[in-house]
């Protein structure tokens, strides 16, 4: 562990005018609020902010960020508080000790729903300071090396995905290389241990086989620049464990199939070098053909640059090459901590963090929390793409990406009311994958709003998010609508007229927040009617004999073939309706089931005695499931419902089932006195010029 001075004089060995008294006081702080605390390795607890910030000295940050990194875990595992740690160092330390500290724990009902809200808070806080991003990187770093004292299992492997899962890709989006291939390599030790283990011995034998084959091609490369007159220094190293493995398991390959195992950088002093050194590597050695990658003149999202190209060597093997100016090197292996510029004042560089609003937009957008990790680990995971559009603005997109991620990457509105596209002059359907190099046109009309058939080929996080969205609040809108008309059905069945405060006090009765949630929740039937009529005026359902629907056999319903009290039930499969033929299936300590007599379930039920059944006199009442298509324009939905309504077909569901340009498809369950109600439902149905189609649907 670093004692205090040597923290210090690190700092101040690269930056003289640091904060020292800055720094001194952050070390005793925190380490008499840690006091007797111990880690799972059984050190001292205050040893681990220690080594973070000596993990940030490294990178030369700011006295700042050092101080953070030192205080990063007294909020949550001392007693110190937020107010102590402004007032002894200042708001922007204050601000960045909260941003970093290690996230409270939630209660939620599932893992997906605590990952998803912690990667939410962190990122908000990221998004406001990136320096936040920095420590917490640090931070895992040093929790991974130490991570085999921790005794249980479960924690370790939960740890190494969620290292794998997120913060190993953020330390790449940064362009913070090492930090990534450290974490890859500790969590791919832990996560998959035979294969890490297989792989480190096959590196081995490679190593003492061919002796010491880097520092062989090493010299070779280093000579031929030389004789080119290019000064560079040649670095060579065996690729890491992880990294070896993914390129098996994506290849379909075996250890000895995989040629480029090995990687050598060469740094030259300018841009110019650069070239020319390329070009005397592919004179002297032959280039693998589709390997060559120019990220000088297009770098990377993360500000990553290189020339990247691979060659046939004369060891007979494929080697990787990267070639790079000293600045490109520092940013290829530190990235955005390569060239921080806080202390200057210096905001960061547009390409190192634009990717992060992208997030912050995911996280906008995203509807629960299965949506955004997978957005957001899509956000920071997948390989680039270069597109231009028509005035030579560079748009960067993950392989796979179509035309319509194109548009919401230029900007939402333009996502929103996209109607085409085209791709080097020409017209193409917007589900057309880009590819490098292509310049994309955008066709756009006001008129135009997002389609829900889009998200089967919107690619990118940011577009389906935003598409989902708008469909979620189209949909609502549509409820709203709906539930509006059967509420007014509803107010006309009360026995008297509604008082000023009725609705406000039914609101509070159905714990509902407002008169929209009302108009959706009677919609979408997650409250009934007679619900609906106690809330509004108490008491006014049983007297007007509005009845609660549970699925259940009703009063006005009696079978014929079976005896007197033997409990029964309508089957939700068929829902048969009195005027239907139907069938009784009779299981052990079961009630009887009621099935249509045409309901495909019959005949997967071969472990129940059949009962020949007919409906009893007078049986009023049932629930039929109808398939409506209905026009894809103003007012359909409340022709639809307007015609049920005048039918008193009660809608007991109703969902959206599709969508497109045209028409909507709705799946409606309502309630009928029998078949021939049902039949009266339908014929008007089809008789309206809105309603493209109306039918039952197939049974089972």
């Amino acid at each position: 562990m670093l004692r205090q001075y040597e923290l210090v004089d690190r700092v101040l060995a690269y930056d003289p005018d640091a904060d020292e008294a800055l720094l001194n006081r952050a070390y005793v702080f925190s380490m008499q609020a840690h006091g007797s605390q111990k880690r799972a390795s059984g050190d001292p607890y205050f040893s681990h902010p220690i080594e973070v910030a000596g993990i940030l000295t490294d990178l030369q940050l700011d006295d700042e960020t050092i101080a953070t990194a030192i205080l990063h875990d007294t909020i949550e595992d001392t007693l110190a508080t937020p107010e102590q740690i402004e007032r002894s160092f200042g708001a922007s330390v204050a601000r960045l000790v909260d941003g970093v500290t290690k996230l409270s724990k939630i209660e939620a009902q599932t893992e997906n729903e605590r990952a998803a809200e912690n990667l939410r808070k962190f990122l908000l806080a990221m998004s406001t300071d990136i320096r936040v991003l920095l420590v917490k990187l640090a931070d895992r770093l040093h929790n991974m090396r130490t991570l085999h004292h921790i005794k249980s299992e479960e924690k370790r492997l939960r740890i190494a995905r969620e290292t794998m899962d997120i913060y190993a890709p953020l330390a790449e989006r940064i362009g913070m290389y090492e930090f990534m291939r450290e974490m890859q390599t500790l969590a791919f030790q832990q996560l998959e241990p035979d294969a890490y283990t297989s792989i480190t011995k096959r590196l081995n034998q490679l190593h003492e086989g061919g002796g010491d084959i880097i520092s062989r091609i090493s010299s070779g490369l280093r000579l031929q620049l030389s004789r080119a007159g290019i000064q560079a220094e040649i670095q060579g190293r065996e690729k890491h464990p992880f990294s070896i493995w993914r390129k098996m398991a994506e290849r379909h390959i075996s250890f000895e199939q995989l040629s480029d195992v090995m990687a050598f950088r060469v740094v030259v002093t300018n841009i110019d070098d650069c070239y020319k050194a390329l070009g005397v590597l592919h004179r002297r050695w032959p280039m693998v053909p589709g390997r060559f990658k120019d990220y000088i003149s297009t770098p990377k999202r993360n500000g990553y640059r290189s020339l990247h190209t691979s060659i046939i060597h004369s060891e007979k093997m494929r080697i990787e090459v990267q070639i790079r100016t000293e600045e490109m090197h520092a940013q290829a292996e530190y990235g955005l901590a390569a060239h921080w510029a806080y202390k200057q004042g210096k905001p960061q560089g547009e390409n190192s963090t634009s990717w992060i609003r992208d997030l912050i937009d995911i996280l906008e957008h995203a509807g629960n929390p299965e949506e955004l990790l997978e957005h957001t680990k899509m956000a920071m995971y997948q390989d680039r793409i270069f597109a231009f559009s028509p005035t030579g603005e560079l748009i960067q997109l993950p392989k796979g990406s179509t035309a319509i991620d194109f548009a919401y990457a230029v900007h939402t509105n333009v996502g929103d009311q996209t109607v085409g596209a085209k791709i080097n002059g020409r017209v193409v359907p917007l589900r057309t994958p880009i590819e490098n190099g292509d310049q994309v046109q955008i066709l756009r009309s006001k008129a135009q709003e997002p389609q829900v058939e889009w998200l089967n080929f919107a690619f990118t996080g940011k577009a389906r998010s935003t598409i989902r969205r708008f469909v979620r609040q189209k949909e609502r809108e549509e409820m709203v609508a709906l539930g509006r008309k059967f509420y007014e059905e509803i107010v006309r069945r009360l026995p008297a007229e509604l008082g000023r405060e009725a609705l406000p006090e039914a609101l509070k009765r159905l714990k509902l927040p407002d008169e929209e949630a009302l108009m959706e929740a009677i919609a979408r039937k997650v409250v009934d009617d007679a619900t609906v009529m106690d809330a509004l005026m108490p008491g006014s359902a049983e007297e007007t004999g509005t009845k609660r629907q549970n699925g259940r056999q009703r009063d006005a319903i009696s079978m014929k073939g079976l005896t007197p009290g033997v409990a029964f039930q309508l089957a939700s499969c068929c829902s048969p309706v009195p005027g239907d033929r139907i069938i009784g299936l009779r299981r052990p300590d079961e009630p009887v089931e009621i099935h249509a007599i045409d309901c495909r379930k019959l005949a997967e039920s071969q472990d129940a005695d059949w009962v020949d059944l007919a409906w009893g006199d007078g049986s009023d009442g049932g629930t039929a499931k109808l398939t409506v298509i209905v026009k894809n324009e103003p007012g359909a939905l409340g022709i639809m419902s307007g015609i049920l309504g005048a039918h008193r077909a009660n809608i007991f569901n109703l969902s959206l089932s599709h969508r497109d340009t045209a028409f909507h498809t709705y799946e409606v369950t309502i309630e009928v006195h029998d078949l021939q109600h049902l039949m009266k439902v339908i014929a008007a149905l089809r008789a309206a010029s809105a309603v493209s189609s109306a039918e039952r649907t197939p049974t089972g």
